[in-house]
């Protein structure tokens, strides 16, 4: 069995744009595990509001490079993590550029390899996943913390997070490619969005585990 750890945001937890959160077999970690049979174990650790490494004073507690090595050592073995991370990053009060967000994703990347998994235990194979594009209208949604440069920072992340993924020797799937957010909320995934975004996943997993 394929271990998969798949550690993101609010995406990744499955927010419905409509309120309350997807079920299970909606939100995409849960379609991927339907989508990879037994073969697979598909692990979720989504949380809304969390970044790559930045410590928010309206959110605590959703610092992504904090809450890593946790789940890295209480889930192993792990053949593979799948990051998911960025659109948070895209706030307004942590005034970071797409290129610091990039570096973001970078020390994420380099914690899932130079983690201490012990003895006998494999260094996980990173997928990173580029986040889908923040909707214009997102200034004027219920999260303030967002406002009207979120949407372009959220539109040059992907080939800042691709280098990122050549540089790290990680897997790479551009988010935006293949999903959207919903005009409902500006942020989140529709159950046709999860679905197309776990058939991406699926494709890169199977390609490379069973290659």
């Amino acid at each position: 069995m394929f271990n998969i750890l798949c550690f993101g945001d609010s995406n990744t937890f499955g927010t419905n744009p409509k309120g309350g959160r997807h079920s299970w077999n909606v939100r995409w970690p849960g379609r991927l595990q339907q989508l990879l049979g037994k073969e697979y174990y598909i692990i979720e650790e989504g949380m809304g509001g969390r970044t790559t490494v930045w410590d928010d004073p309206l959110e605590p507690n959703r610092c992504g490079l904090s809450a890593l090595p946790v789940a890295l050592q209480s889930h192993k073995p792990l053949d593979m993590v799948i990051l998911s991370l960025g659109t948070n990053d895209c706030k307004a009060h942590f005034h970071a550029t797409p290129r610091i967000i990039a570096k973001g994703m970078e020390c994420l990347c380099k914690e899932v390899r130079s983690f201490n998994y012990g003895p006998s235990y494999p260094v996980p194979k990173i997928l990173i996943i580029s986040p889908i594009h923040i909707l214009e209208d997102v200034e004027h949604s219920p999260f303030a913390s967002f406002d009207k440069t979120s949407p372009e920072k959220s539109r040059l992340l992907a080939p800042l997070y691709r280098n990122v993924a050549s540089e790290q020797d990680c897997l790479f799937l551009d988010g935006s490619a293949v999903a959207k957010a919903s005009p409902i909320d500006q942020l989140h995934m529709d159950k046709d969005d999860h679905r197309a975004l776990a058939e991406a996943v699926a494709d890169i997993v199977k390609t490379y585990f069973e290659a």
